[in-house]
């Protein structure tokens, strides 16, 4: 059975630091594209990150950029979202997803994760 589990979500003051991984059991990361999206209280799930099957190549929302980094261990099918100086409008639930387009349309999606809350909050 194909399963994502994202975990390392938590509460961070603003400019803090938060690492979110993504476990993948039932397949292979390495040959799907992989994804992060995020959705706020009230706001649809918008594309974080997408990390390209083909050649490792990353897309990254324009609101991100810059602060977040997404990698992929193959070694340990886990897939990572770092993001640095983190803001309020950050604060959402964010799901891994398989497999993901650089057009971060969440119709292309045809597995998800249950999400982990990240909260940025002083």
């Amino acid at each position: 059975q194909l399963q994502l589990v994202e975990s390392g979500g938590g509460l961070v003051q603003p400019g803090g630091s938060l690492r979110l991984s993504c476990a993948a059991s039932g397949f292979l990361l390495d040959y799907y594209a992989i994804g992060w999206f995020r959705q706020a209280p009230g706001k649809e799930r918008e594309g974080v990150s997408c990390i390209s099957s083909s050649d490792g190549s990353i897309d990254y929302a324009d609101s991100v950029k810059g602060r977040f980094t997404a990698s992929r261990d193959n070694a340990k099918n886990t897939v990572y979202l770092q993001m640095n100086s983190l803001k309020p409008e950050d604060t959402a639930v964010y799901y891994c997803a398989a497999e993901c387009r650089s057009t971060f349309s969440s119709r292309d999606i045809d597995y998800w994760g249950q999400g982990t809350q990240v909260t940025v909050s002083s």
